[in-house]
């Protein structure tokens, strides 16, 4: 179980926050600015996964070409991360 959720954390926390949003903003009769605003974070929530979340490298796969390009006059970024 704590693997699941240190590699999804972000989505755990996002949706607790926007439970938390939903709770605070609908919980009484609510307003067409408070669904607005619940569209809002929710929107702002799903660009922050998309932007924020890793991605695989074209050459992760390709160490032998990376290796070739260190060296050779041009600097190369190695970066090292988690998949998650």
């Amino acid at each position: 179980m704590g693997s699941i959720f240190n590699q999804y954390s972000f989505v755990f926390a996002a949706a607790l926050i926007f439970m938390v949003a939903a709770f605070l903003l609908l919980g009484r009769s609510a307003r067409w600015q408070e669904y607005i605003s619940l569209g809002v974070i929710g929107a702002g929530l799903i660009v922050a996964w998309s932007v924020l979340h890793p991605v695989q490298t074209p050459l992760m796969e390709d160490a032998a070409n990376v290796r070739a390009m260190i060296g050779q006059g041009k600097p190369v970024l190695l970066e090292f991360q988690s998949p998650f």
